[in-house]
This record gives structure tokens, C-alpha cells and sequence, in this order.
């Protein structure tokens, strides 16, 4: 909590500029991506129309771009140039009090570009279920998973580059291909499968089961452990980096 403080101490300073541009931007992208582009999608997808169908997508790509965001410029900043993990362990805290007040602070970050874009896609109205809120817990654990292993990548690194060939290489395809902006089964048979493996997919499929009122296409209960495998892999590989750059 004492962490977790911390980062809400800075926060502070930028929360008025953050919660404008976390509806600016999904009002921006409806307006572009589902009303723009989806009046050129005769019929909709699967039966629905296309700015209804990509919606819970955004939601979940929103999630997963504030987490990553927040997980990696800031995490390498705070051991390269600010040096504030090394004043922090001086501190009577823990390795994982540490990660887990970054955590903490990622995930209300993600919350609230979560619910901002929930209450754009109701204005219009995108939302077909009740079950639509419950793509808030399943953007914070996609959140969770896919912020934890950023965590350990950007604790072990020492210049910017290397984020940079993160988001090139990792995150922009993932973005493009996991099903947010067309369906997944519409990529080649060969390379299907590396967007099964993404953990965005999976973020995809329950959100958009859920606002929609429809049947995901693998179960639930496959889906959350998956993602929970992400984040408790990503646990051990971010406070071990920690560790080891900050006690060995």
C-alpha cells in the first residue's frame, strides 16, 4: 500500500490530462474505426454490426496499451535514470511490496481506461448484455498479465531501445492480429495459432462474449487460466528480476 501510494503521489500531478484523453480516445476510435470503417462492412460480423462487434476489443486492446505503457518506460526509468527502486529497497520494503504497489497502481490505470470506454461504447449503444461489465475483471487480469512480464523485461534492460523493438516487434502485431479488428479465423491457417497464443486474444473473446451475450470460442474457464498462468509466471519472472538487479 505503501507503494501503491507512492505512485497515486505522482499521479497526482497528471490524472486531469489522463482522464481527458481516456475518453477523447475511445470516443475518437468508435467514431473512426466502428461508425468510420464499419460502414464499409456490408452485413457486420457474425451478426452483428461491426462497431458492436469490435467494441469489447478496443476495450481489451485499451487495457492491455495502458498496462504496457505504464510497465515499461516508468519500471526502466525507476532502475536506469531515476534510480527510485534502489532508494525504495532501502526502505524496510519487500521485493514483492514493491512489484505489487506497481502492480496495484497498473491495474487502477487500466480500470479506468476500462470503464471510460465501457461508457462510450453505452452512449453508442454497443452494449447487448448485462454480462457487458464483466469485461472489467477480465481487462484487469489481461492487465495483470501482460504488464508483469513487461515489468521483468523492462527491470532488465538498460536502454529505451530495446522497448522500443518491444512495442515494434511484440505489441503492435499483437494489437493488429488477436482479433480485435477482424476476426481471427480470417488470417492464414499457418499463422493462426500465434494469435491463440497471445494473451490478448483471450482478453478479446471473453469481452466480446460478454458485451455481445454470446458464446466465447474456447470455454471461460480456459480462457482465465490462461490468463491467470500469464500473470503467476509473470509474477516470478518480475520480482526475480527485481531481486536480482537490486539484493544480488
Amino acid at each position: 500500500m505503501t507503494v501503491l501510494e507512492f505512485h497515486l503521489t505522482g499521479y497526482r500531478r497528471t490524472w486531469r490530462s489522463s482522464v481527458f484523453s481516456s475518453f477523447l480516445l475511445p470516443l475518437l476510435t468508435v467514431l473512426s474505426f466502428g461508425v468510420g470503417v464499419g460502414a464499409y462492412v456490408d452485413g457486420g460480423v457474425n451478426g452483428f454490426s461491426y462497431l458492436d462487434w469490435m467494441v469489447p476489443g478496443l476495450i481489451a486492446s485499451t487495457a492491455l496499451q495502458v498496462a504496457i505503457g505504464e510497465s515499461s518506460w516508468p519500471v526502466l526509468g525507476g532502475f536506469t535514470w531515476h534510480k527510485i527502486y534502489f532508494s525504495q529497497i532501502a526502505a524496510p520494503l519487500r521485493i514483492g511490496d514493491m512489484v505489487g504497489g506497481l502492480l496495484a497502481f497498473v491495474l487502477l490505470r487500466a480500470l479506468a481506461s476500462s470503464v471510460a470506454f465501457l461508457i462510450v461504447a453505452g452512449a453508442f449503444g454497443a452494449l447487448h448484455s448485462g454480462w457487458a461489465i464483466a469485461t472489467l475483471p477480465v481487462a484487469l487480469l489481461l492487465a495483470a498479465g501482460v504488464s508483469l512480464p513487461v515489468v521483468a523485461f523492462a527491470a532488465s534492460i538498460t536502454s529505451d531501445s530495446y522497448l522500443a523493438i518491444l512495442f515494434r516487434f511484440a505489441v503492435i502485431p499483437m494489437t493488429l492480429f488477436a482479433g480485435v479488428f477482424f476476426p481471427v479465423e480470417s488470417l492464414p491457417a499457418v499463422v493462426r495459432p500465434l494469435a491463440y497464443l497471445s494473451p490478448l486474444w483471450h482478453g478479446v473473446d471473453l469481452c466480446r462474449a460478454a458485451s455481445l451475450g454470446v458464446a466465447p470460442a474456447w470455454s471461460v474457464s480456459g480462457h482465465l487460466a490462461y490468463l491467470a498462468l500469464w500473470v503467476a509466471v509473470g509474477w516470478w519472472l518480475a520480482t526475480s528480476r527485481f531481486r536480482k538487479r537490486l539484493i544480488h
